[in-house]
């Protein structure tokens, strides 16, 4: 991929002024200075990791495991459009109905407490019936 490609794609990857605050990144050559520019253009400060340290951002290593275990080990991916959309659906399912032990099983965005009223306990399909999530029905 050409240099400038990634710095095209940082800007395009952000619509508006959606650009976060933050961006961290390993010190991949690909980050090169017409990267930078782009990212400082758009005023988002870059945190670096440390050299030769792998394993230093635990959070974006349980996703991209997660995402390998729990979906795309089981999904054959026909091109790059499946792909995404694979993708979107495993992440809103993952942010929002998957539980994590970190969170007292709860989901990063948060998840509703249903009251025993609703009704009974049903399973519903995520990610193309690869995971489900449970949500009670009114009979």
């Amino acid at each position: 991929m050409v240099l400038q490609e990634i710095a095209a794609r940082a800007l395009n990857a952000f619509p508006d002024d959606a650009a976060p605050a933050y961006l961290l990144r390993d010190r991949d050559q690909l980050y090169g200075l017409a990267f930078q520019r782009r990212v400082k253009d758009m005023r988002i400060l870059e945190v670096l990791t440390a050299a030769q340290s792998p394993r230093q951002n635990p959070f974006a290593e349980q996703l991209i495991g997660s995402s390998r275990q729990e979906c795309l080990a089981h999904v054959l991916v026909l091109h790059e459009p499946h792909l995404r959309r694979i993708l979107t659906c495993y992440f809103a399912y993952y942010h929002g109905t998957r539980a994590h032990l970190s969170l007292e099983k709860d989901a990063p965005h948060g998840r509703p407490l249903e009251r025993l009223a609703l009704g009974r306990v049903v399973q519903l399909p995520e990610v193309g019936s690869l995971h489900h999530r449970d949500a009670r029905q009114a009979a």
